[in-house]
């Protein structure tokens, strides 16, 4: 008979004795989250923690069975960094607005955060506190719980994306972004796609200054914009007139 796997929050945090009996979780994810933040996702692993920690490999098996553990650590310890403390303003948009902000400022600083493969119930827990704050920025919005947690799943899906676009905008990649783009504006310019042509001009003669100060074509006025038309197609229609 397969023995169900344990997941990493149920169990134990510490050892009783020998050479890793102070080594805890927050302790492994921060050395796990310290080896991405230098070196990417791939770098991390339970020799290269084991040796951050300065125990033994073997030890850290008594805490985490495998890197999925390390991951699981690893992305509760992130969400624990964006600040749950701020007021809610009782308007659900713009709550949640706001909280996709301070997810995205996380991100920024743990790009490695798009790489963790997603995984619907990923959750310890600093996720949990999470969840549980933006569900109460939604508490009067009249939608059944799954469909606000599919509104949340995709408020995260999209702060995601956007982090991988921002995070892959190097200077290396800066040239073939501008032959793309020169690429796109020929080809509209041609008069067979008239409806991109369209499209192109009113987005340049529409571009102005959002109410955070930034461009509209500043990534983080593109995201704001971008964010709040999502939040009101999904959260406006459950909110009492």
């Amino acid at each position: 008979m397969t023995q169900e796997p344990v997941i990493v929050w149920l169990r134990p945090g510490r050892g009783a004795r020998g050479p890793a009996a102070g080594v805890s979780h927050a302790e492994l994810a921060a050395a796990a989250v310290g080896v991405a933040d230098r070196s990417g996702l791939g770098a991390v692993s339970m020799r290269q923690v084991a040796k951050e920690l300065g125990v033994g490999q073997s030890s850290l098996y008594r805490y985490v069975s495998s890197r999925e553990d390390l991951l699981d650590l690893m992305t509760d310890a992130a969400a624990g960094e964006t600040d749950l403390g701020v007021p809610l303003r009782g308007d659900p948009v713009e709550d949640l607005l706001e909280l996709a902000l301070r997810t995205r400022a996380v991100q920024l600083r743990h790009p490695w955060l798009t790489d963790i493969p997603p995984e619907p119930l990923r959750l310890g827990p600093c996720g949990l506190a999470y969840l549980e704050y933006a569900l109460r920025a939604m508490e009067n919005v009249r939608l059944p719980g799954p469909a606000k947690l599919e509104a949340l799943a995709v408020m995260n899906a999209l702060i995601a994306q956007f982090v991988r676009t921002e995070a892959g905008n190097t200077p290396a990649s800066s040239g073939r972004r501008a032959a793309q783009a020169a690429y796109l504006n020929g080809a509209a310019a041609q008069g067979n796609h008239p409806r991109l042509a369209a499209a192109l001009a009113e987005r340049v003669e529409g571009q102005g200054v959002t109410e955070a100060g930034t461009t509209e074509d500043d990534p983080h006025g593109r995201f704001r914009r971008t964010m709040r038309r999502v939040l009101d197609a999904l959260v406006t229609p459950g909110i009492p007139a």
